[in-house]
């Protein structure tokens, strides 16, 4: 995943092909993109269903099962193309990336294995009780059900963290020569699996997760208390989702403080990169960021960026309290990530995430008043907003992700040396452009889903269409000729 006009090509005339590392890096990346859409959306509906239920089953109120049965439906349509959209991956490493698989097949194997058949397993059983099992098992069973549901939905996000938190501080090997080949050889299980950078990307992505699903879930609520203002349900939805935003938005920023002084610790490199800190020394930190020319876009440096910074304050950070401390900068390393990637992410995903703070606790000020629901503008914010946490999702792994390259094995295998030696151009970019077409249809059907499941609930709240046949709103896959 790097900038389109530094991707190398194969000229053929009258297509231009991308070169095999190129393609399958594009590959994976658009992949995996698609991918923890969906898988973040079971994570974070976790517990908004199992909260849904136990109220559904304590209270018998019906405005409890409206919302556990809508969201269970959500709930099963994201693990379904969780569920297609993941298997590929798996794969693309024999496929595109055999040397990984090769090398840290002995590593990776497990904790994949472990995914499957500990997490997903679990989590496909217990969603069918919740699906078809109201009426057919008891109300413990049922209510634990839910909560089996979302222990396979974190266990999942943790085995495959695993995985991740190893290739960047990877532990617990040894390279050992196998059929003429180094391999890793696993000496350490707890070591490999507890990583140094395990518990911090563990807890960073699983808030991100439910910052990303109460977004959408005070979206699709507040655009229904928009459409009805005296459904109880959704009044209920929302403040819940505001309050699990009040919780999860300054807890994300003050854990996200932290994880950069362990990246600086433990990868440099994509910490110079996060602040395109190029000169070894006392690095300032940019709180906002402007390209001054074009070149910006795809270059950013001190000379040709607009910014408003805190000198010395990213060594602060980086150190954790010496304004002088000094940060390793990216001249000092004979190759970079794509720095502009890795630093535009950084801002995005930053600023998105100062946004949520507002608006949760917006949203909070506004309950306090007892206004929440009454409040237009708040419900319209919400309902732009509700895509916005999967945005910062994106961009946080591509910082993490492409901010380690050139390893996809920190420190000990670069991903150019992973590539298949057999795999051409042609097959790469043709596979490539095929991922791209499918998955873009899945999102599609995903989004027509989502759609048709808020179409039939405001019908069930008596909410009329307008005289075109569609819904009047603001909400993406509801919108209309507004």
């Amino acid at each position: 995943m790097v900038p389109a006009t530094l991707l190398p090509t194969v000229d053929l005339g009258w297509i231009a092909l991308l070169s095999p590392e190129t393609a399958s890096r594009m590959q994976f990346g658009w992949t995996i993109s698609v991918h923890i859409i969906f898988a973040s959306l079971s994570i974070g509906l976790a517990p908004f269903i199992i909260y849904f239920t136990w109220k559904d089953v304590r209270t018998n109120e019906q405005q409890y099962a409206r919302l556990r049965s809508f969201w269970v439906k959500v709930f099963a349509a994201g693990f379904v193309m969780g569920t297609v959209t993941g298997i590929p991956m798996s794969f693309q490493f024999g496929t595109n990336f055999p040397q990984f698989a090769t090398i840290a097949g002995e590593l990776i194997g497990g904790p994949l294995a472990f995914e499957a058949k500990m997490a997903f397993f679990l989590e496909a059983v217990f969603l069918g009780v919740l699906l078809y099992g109201r009426e057919r098992v008891a109300d413990r069973t049922y209510v634990l059900s839910s909560v089996l549901v979302g222990v396979g939905a974190w266990l999942s996000g943790f085995w495959i963290l695993v995985v991740n938190a190893w290739m960047q501080t990877p532990r617990g090997y040894e390279m050992v020569t196998r059929n003429g080949m180094e391999v890793a050889k696993l000496t350490d299980p707890v070591a490999a699996f507890l990583t140094p950078r395990m518990p911090w990307m563990y807890v960073h992505m699983m808030n991100a997760s439910v910052i990303s699903v109460a977004l959408l879930v005070a979206g699709v609520s507040a655009y229904v208390v928009w459409k009805k203002p005296n459904a109880d349900a959704w009044n209920s939805a929302l403040k819940l989702a505001v309050v699990l935003l009040l919780v999860s938005a300054p807890l994300q920023a003050v854990h996200g403080d932290a994880y950069g002084r362990h990246v600086e610790d433990t990868q440099p490199q994509k910490f110079a990169a996060m602040e395109a800190h190029y000169e070894t020394g006392s690095a300032d930190l940019h709180l906002l960021a402007f390209p001054k020319s074009l070149d910006a876009l795809t270059d950013p440096r001190a000379e040709n960026l607009f910014t408003v910074s805190l000198p010395g304050i990213g060594s602060f950070l980086a150190s954790g309290g010496d304004f002088d401390a000094e940060v390793i900068g990216l001249n000092e390393y004979e190759e970079n990530p794509p720095v502009a990637l890795v630093f535009w992410s950084f801002r995005f995903m930053v600023g998105l995430g100062f946004l949520f703070i507002a608006l949760a606790l917006w949203g909070g000020y506004l309950t306090y008043r007892g206004r929440l629901t009454e409040s237009t503008r708040y419900l319209k914010a919400m309902i732009a907003a509700s895509p916005f946490g999967y945005a910062a999702l994106l961009t946080g792994w591509y910082v993490t992700e492409i901010g380690r390259q050139p390893w996809v094995i920190q420190g000990e295998l670069k991903t150019s040396e992973a590539v298949s030696s057999t795999l051409t151009g042609t097959e790469a970019t043709l596979t490539l452009v095929g991922f791209v077409v499918l998955y873009v249809a899945l999102i599609l059907t995903a989004l027509y889903v989502l759609k048709w499941l808020i179409r039939r609930e405001l019908r069930s709240l008596g909410v009329q269409e307008s005289s075109s046949g569609r819904w009047r709103g603001p909400l993406p896959w509801v919108t209309s000729d507004d």
